[in-house]
């Protein structure tokens, strides 16, 4: 077993994370930090703060800023630090409109959820139809003179942030209108993303591009007059747009989607099963919150995380990322004994017996597999997987809310 990583200062863990991570990122050197800032404190700060009036009026609006209804809570929901349900009940008393749509939106994360516990890797692949692919191929799918593609390109790399609606303007022009593979730029966008998940990042490119509706979501500049003007009046392709009218690509031919339609779901345990007597709480990037139901069934067990390195060396994340998740552990090293690793959980957990809350993700699966596993806690869905049609989140949701 390797010798464990020190503990990082909570202050900064830039240093640490460029000392012991940083052979790992996709942008050695790197000095940008994303906008949220990693741990409970931050994470609950966030939700106590919640104000979602005016959301279903501004959740789309993109400039500036300071206009937008879009509440950021996503990084903290991805890494656990804050469960669909808590963020629910946060805003039980929000204006009716408001309260109905975010509530909504929350629901489509839990369906991305209940579909990658579906298709798991295979939605590396078109699931539904082949995507529109816009011809001729630009040489540049987000070419730095447009002034739009250019502000989002800046706020992802530097931030790590975006809202959904600069998200599907991405993806629809990246491959519906300049006919490059779907998914290298969802790959780009995931090494960037502190909320950055195989399942909701996969679906949301996979509906822009048509891969999953036989509609692709086409962007032009209308929408970027509408949500972002200032934008467009300061391009200098203002009087050139080459975004001014609808991309022309059709939709793709069908594909067999039976298999969406009912099947086996990575769904984990209802109820905790304990098999042995765990020595360790092993944490999850699925799930890095002092609610954790491992961590708060085992109060008095350290608690262990492992840096992928295998895993990292072929994601090549961003260094905000990394301290984005540096920062949660740091701070929960403050209140609970924590070892820290860099190697493979196989590895490291080889002669431990860990109890750990079940991540609905391919790779736990794997990973737990090859462990002596003494407890797994279930996954805090909003409703269990049960085989259901997942083919459209409209499909999916009129059983799943009625469950």
């Amino acid at each position: 077993m390797p010798n464990p990583l020190p503990i990082p200062d909570v202050p900064d863990v830039g240093p640490w994370v460029d000392e012991h991570l940083g052979h790992l990122v996709c942008d050695p050197g790197s000095a940008a930090r994303g906008r949220h800032r990693g741990g409970q404190l931050a994470a609950d700060a966030a939700l106590a703060s919640l104000d979602v009036t005016g959301y279903a009026r501004r959740r789309s609006t993109v400039h500036p800023p300071s206009a937008r209804g879009a509440t950021g809570l996503s990084p903290y929901v991805r890494h656990g630090l804050l469960t669909l349900a808590e963020v629910i009940r946060a805003v039980r008393d929000a204006p009716g409109d408001d309260r109905r749509k975010f509530v909504d939106e929350v629901w489509w994360q839990e369906y991305c959820r209940h579909l990658y516990a579906r298709v798991g890797t295979a939605g590396r692949a078109a699931l539904r139809r082949e995507p529109a692919v816009g011809t001729p191929r630009w040489d540049e799918p987000l070419p730095a003179e447009m002034a739009c593609l250019r502000h989002v390109r800046a706020e992802l790399e530097q931030t790590g942030w975006l809202v959904n609606q600069t998200r599907m303007w991405v993806a629809s022009q990246w491959t519906v209108r300049a006919g490059h593979d779907w998914a290298d730029g969802e790959a780009w966008m995931f090494r960037h993303l502190l909320d950055g998940s195989r399942a909701a990042n996969r679906y949301g490119w996979q509906w822009s591009v048509g891969a999953m509706t036989s509609k692709p979501y086409g962007f032009a500049r209308w929408q970027v007059e509408r949500r972002a003007r200032a934008w467009c009046s300061s391009c200098p392709l203002r009087d050139a747009c080459p975004i001014e009218q609808w991309p022309e690509a059709a939709s793709g031919a069908p594909l067999d989607d039976s298999w969406l339609r009912s099947g086996d779901d990575l769904a984990g345990p209802s109820t905790p099963e304990v098999r042995g007597e765990p020595d360790v709480v092993w944490l999850t990037a699925e799930s890095l919150g002092t609610r954790d139901p491992a961590l708060v069934a085992w109060p008095d067990l350290p608690a262990v995380f492992v840096f992928d390195e295998p895993l990292l060396a072929r994601l090549r994340l961003s260094r905000k990322r990394l301290v984005f998740l540096t920062e949660t552990l740091a701070e929960l090293a403050e209140h609970r004994p924590l070892e820290l690793y860099l190697g493979s959980p196989a590895s490291v957990l080889r002669d431990r017996s860990p109890a750990v809350t079940f991540a609905p993700v391919p790779g736990f699966r794997t990973r737990a597999e090859r462990l002596d596993v003494a407890a797994v806690h279930p996954h805090p869905w909003l409703v269990r997987p049960a085989g259901r049609d997942v083919t459209s989140h409209s499909a999916w949701i009129r059983h799943a809310r009625r469950t």
